[in-house]
């Protein structure tokens, strides 16, 4: 998959989450998956893929006589992407500062502190190497 630099709307990461998971699905299955989890309508799913087709955010493939769409988008690229664009744009780059509203903000658990230990240990053992 390939990797951009782009800039996801929400109605994109909507579309693209349908298409993660369940690649090569066809319009009607994305329909279906679409109205269920954000309630939009047959030609709002139709345009949405007919215009990410054309941005080269997914491929269009007629297999079997159905149009099967898949993402050309890499999840977890954007979502990478997404999160540093997050981090320079209210935090100026400074996870310790992020790190600082979210604990202000909300209460961790005992498991989401063990979690965030773990993971600046990984952090901690990749700069030593």
């Amino acid at each position: 998959m390939e990797t951009k630099n782009i800039s996801l709307t929400p109605a994109e990461w909507n579309v693209l989450e349908c298409l993660w998971e369940n690649p090569g699905c066809t319009g009607r299955e994305a329909v279906n998956y679409l109205k269920k989890s954000v309630g939009w309508t047959r030609s709002t799913v139709l345009t949405m893929l007919h215009r990410m087709t054309e941005k080269s955010l997914i491929l269009c493939e007629t297999k079997d006589g159905l149009m099967r769409y898949t993402s050309l988008i890499d999840r977890e690229a954007a979502t990478l992407q997404e999160t540093e664009g997050f981090l320079d744009r209210v935090y100026k780059g400074s996870v310790s500062l992020m790190m600082s509203a979210v604990t202000k903000k909300k209460q961790l658990s005992k498991e989401e502190i063990n979690e965030l230990y773990e993971i600046l240990r990984q952090a901690e053992e990749e700069k030593d190497e």
